[in-house]
């Protein structure tokens, strides 16, 4: 095998051709350096932009990656000629200079591009009603005035609050990259303080605006984006969710894969790498202060400051000595914080284009009816009840390189949630593939449902499936060290939102956080979250001369 930044590697098992999209250095102890300025474990975008980001000042940062690719939950993967993301499924305001726009195009040098959905880029189906969300704020509220003429006072009334509330949410994240001191003092004014409906549930501030039950649901029909029903979700995730997407949904040209192919060049230019099959074992400590990791091999590895892009529980449960996180308090306050839903999902592969077969550029959501939260907590009680959400994307059509890379192919992407873990816990420490006719009876049956849900909204696709897959909270599990398979690390409730812990800079000198429970879900929340752990990183004046490069725009190499 030939070792380089990006590798496609194919293997022939029971005469089926398995590919697999590889990204990243596989690791070897003598492959490492030893003179690194900075560990990343973990290479979601959280870890790989404050790589990048920390190149860009000179460091030199090793990312180490204990799955077989680059990429966390930004990877795809390959089988029998198809090819899926398993958690791009669109990203909001990259058709304009937005802060995550300027930041991608920077710690990717510019090479990362952007394909723009359809106009109505999620579409709410509440049993065989249909509600468009279009891109533009105007072409939001007019579409959904069409359908609710007597509440078009609350539709303005809403964009207006989703903008107001996502205003705070760059207060919060600057306070996260402050040292402690100077965060209090920020916090004096009263410009700054969170207002007390921000944290209040989705439906309760949405019923402030309207009693009509069916345009609340509708607008909360993207709650499967944080992971949370209506009556449990904070406004405050809710705004930053539907705002993001006002100005539509965009896809990476090239496919998911691309966001780590273009940025790993970035973190190479001042000597670092990232290294995949890099299983780190523990965050070694000494004098009180994190110092390095030991790999699962034996091997130890050394830097004056370690990222964990792992997730706050395997963090401080599972990396961190037990005696350290202990004594600074970090075990029991990240084991105490709920967790985010777990998921299962579909991989459909078709013969055909995107256009043969009429795959919109749009994402489907598909509900029952407009009662979210009964519906989930009907599913969490008996999970042979109907499926309360089933969201269905279609990355061959949002793609305009897919036909290059895959011509007369097309794929689907279904996901349900949320799932019960435990239904699935006494399979996971069995090899995947070989968990026995029980679990695969399981799959089956997630199987009909879904394609059930497919092919009433799509009729004309029923008997063109060529390949199919199914994927349980296990492969989350597996994949990503989230134990309980949980797709958002922790949950977006109202007690995480007063963890003034969850920063990048924790009590532990020499160690910090990065990722999606840093800041919040999504790939432009850990994107956020990694260029705040740069800059904690860095220090303050470090910080201000990072913030002019990326203004800028001019990198290193590029």
């Amino acid at each position: 095998m030939t070792e380089k930044s990006v590798e496609v590697t194919a293997s022939k098992t029971n005469k089926t051709t398995l590919s697999t999209l590889r990204i990243g250095k596989r690791y070897r102890a003598e492959r490492v350096a030893a003179d690194y300025d900075a560990i990343v474990i973990g290479s979601g975008i959280g870890g790989l932009c404050s790589a990048a980001l920390l190149s860009q000042m000179g460091k030199k940062v090793i990312v180490l990656e204990q799955h077989y690719t680059a990429g966390g939950f930004t990877h795809a993967y390959e089988r029998n000629g198809y090819e899926w993301d398993v958690g791009v499924h669109y990203i909001g305001d990259m058709g304009r200079k937005s802060a995550g726009r300027g930041l991608f195009d920077f710690i990717s040098a510019g090479e990362l591009k952007w394909a723009e959905m359809d106009p109505a880029y999620d579409r709410i189906i509440l049993g065989d009603e249909k509600f468009d969300f279009v891109a533009g704020k105007q072409n939001f509220k007019d579409s959904l005035k069409q359908q609710f003429p007597q509440d078009g006072d609350a539709i303005d009334q809403y964009v207006d609050l989703v903008i107001a509330t996502t205003k705070y949410m760059g207060y919060i994240s600057q306070v996260k990259a402050m040292p402690s001191a100077m965060a209090k003092v920020m916090g004096l004014s009263s410009k700054n303080k969170l207002p007390d409906y921000a944290l209040d549930t989705s439906y309760n501030v949405l019923k402030g605006l309207t009693d009509n039950e069916k345009l609340i649901a509708v607008l909360c029909g993207q709650w499967g984006d944080h992971g949370c029903p209506p009556k449990e979700s904070v406004f405050l995730m809710h705004a930053l969710i539907a705002g993001h997407y006002f100005n539509g949904g965009f896809y990476p040209v090239g496919g998911a894969s691309r966001i780590a192919e273009t940025i790993i060049p970035q973190i190479q230019v001042s000597g670092g790498d990232v290294f995949t099959y890099a299983d780190v074992a523990e965050i070694l400590v000494k004098d009180n202060r994190a110092i390095g990791v030991k790999m699962a091999d034996g091997h130890s590895l050394y830097a004056p400051s370690i990222i964990s892009n792992a997730g706050v529980v395997n963090t401080f449960s599972k990396l961190l000595p037990t005696e350290v996180s202990k004594k600074l308090g970090y075990q029991k306050k990240a084991t105490d914080l709920s967790r985010s839903m777990s998921h299962a999902g579909m991989y459909l592969g078709l013969k055909g284009t995107a256009e043969e077969l009429q795959l919109p550029k749009t994402n489907l959501w598909i509900y029952l009816d407009e009662h979210h939260d009964a519906n989930v907590e009907a599913f969490r009680k008996d999970s042979n009840a109907p499926l309360p959400l089933v969201y269905v994307s279609f990355p061959s059509a949002k793609d305009p390189d897919f036909q290059c890379r895959y011509p007369g192919r097309s794929t689907i992407e279904i996901v349900i949630g949320p799932c019960d873990y435990e239904q699935y816990r006494q399979w996971a420490d069995k090899t995947w593939g070989k968990r026995g006719d029980e679990y695969e009876a399981l799959k089956h049956d997630l199987s009909d449902r879904m394609l059930a849900a497919l092919y009433k909204q799509m009729p004309h696709l029923e008997g063109k499936i060529d390949y199919s897959e199914v994927s349980t909270p296990l492969s989350t599990s597996h994949f990503c060290r989230y134990e309980h398979g949980q797709a958002y690390g922790l949950a977006h409730t109202k007690d995480r939102f007063k963890q003034d812990w969850l920063k990048p800079k924790t009590s532990l000198s020499g160690l910090y956080l990065t990722g999606q429970d840093v800041v919040s879900c999504g790939v432009v929340g850990a994107l956020m979250a990694g260029m705040l752990t740069a800059m904690s990183v860095v220090g303050l004046r470090g910080a201000g001369q990072l913030m002019k490069k990326i203004k800028s725009g001019e990198v290193i190499g590029g």
